[in-house]
């Protein structure tokens, strides 16, 4: 969590000295929810998530250095600098992507799940028990994709959780005012699945939800809906003013911060001092800060990689075997409409 919040942290300095560009969401506050899932999942267990997905990335074991590099736009990046803020990806840690559009990812987690489930039945891949989680926001669970998904999941029993972090905003719409019940936790008996609401502020609370959740579909009993009641401490993103929220209620959730209350629990149950806690924050700033300096040293992606990633076949189109964009060729376009 203390990665998760310097990393943000980090991001919000650097967006404001121009050295990323676009649209960055962060995840301070929201922590407790990452943590406390996907640190229980194995390395070949999926993950997808939202816009709003470095932490996740981070939680999912995606170095540092390899997400703000990509943050930064440069080759360096867990995506070769083309995907950016919004679209944090790794094979290698089975992370499926951040999406852009809300709901997008959920069809994706739940072609993962079923992966999984062919694997194991189908291929009869015995020792194949990996599970998906598919992380959202409230505002997505009023989209169509949601329900198709989660009929789908309940119907064939696939090894997913459906996670939703729900801060109460969806960008600048209040859940309350958006949702006829606002209990989304509900919406997962409706289709068959337990629906389990947890204060998504406590890590320890979270964490012992999503090992019910996770043993269920690891042991093929099905998906689960939970729902995460959390809050996003800085604005939907860092081009937002924040100017909807009510300060009460900004206030209100301040102080129920997720790692302030983790250290109070630590130092109260005698299992850290303040000084191993202090320990764990300068690891981390030194973490952070070498991941500013790797990216800021990483080289940009040349002109040839633009194309690339578009096409099945990077060289079938715009690119020819030299490297080369074939648009460079006066012959390109004969016989073609006129471009």
């Amino acid at each position: 969590m203390i990665l998760g919040r310097a990393f943000e942290d980090m991001c919000a300095q650097m967006y404001y000295r121009g050295k990323m560009f676009g649209f960055v969401h962060l995840y301070n506050g929201q922590e407790a929810v990452s943590t406390g899932f996907i640190k229980l999942l194995k390395q070949q267990d999926s993950v997808v998530s939202t816009y709003r997905d470095h932490v996740h990335a981070l939680s999912k074991g995606v170095p540092a250095r390899a997400v703000m590099s990509e943050l930064f736009g440069k080759t360096t990046g867990c995506c070769r600098g083309q995907g950016g803020s919004m679209h944090m990806f790794s094979r290698e840690h089975n992370l499926l992507g951040g999406f852009a559009f809300i709901g997008e990812g959920i069809p994706v987690a739940t072609g993962a799940a079923f992966t999984s489930k062919y694997k194991r039945e189908v291929l009869k891949e015995a020792d194949c028990d990996h599970v998906t989680l598919a992380f959202f926001g409230d505002g997505t669970c009023n989209n169509g994709q949601f329900f198709e998904c989660l009929n789908m999941a309940a119907l064939w029993k696939l090894p997913i959780v459906f996670v939703v972090e729900n801060n109460l905003w969806a960008i600048g719409m209040s859940h309350l005012r958006a949702t006829s019940d606002p209990q989304i936790y509900k919406k997962g008996p409706a289709f068959g699945m337990p629906g389990i609401h947890v204060d998504g502020m406590d890590v320890l609370k979270v964490r012992e939800v999503a090992k019910d959740a996770i043993g269920r579909a690891r042991r093929g009993e099905g998906p689960t809906l939970v729902e995460c009641e959390t809050y996003r401490f800085r604005g939907h993103s860092l081009a937002d003013p924040d100017e909807l929220r009510d300060p009460a209620e900004k206030a209100h959730y301040a102080a129920r911060d997720p790692i302030t209350a983790l250290k109070k629990y630590l130092i109260e149950n005698s299992l850290a001092s303040e000084a191993d806690l202090k320990a764990i924050d300068k690891k981390i700033d030194e973490v952070v800060e070498d991941a500013v300096e790797f990216a800021d040293e990483s080289p940009v992606p040349s002109q040839s990689q633009l194309l690339e990633n578009v096409f099945a076949d990077p060289k079938g189109f715009g690119i020819g075997p030299d490297g080369r964009y074939r648009c460079e060729d006066p012959k390109f376009t004969e016989g073609t409409a006129h471009v």
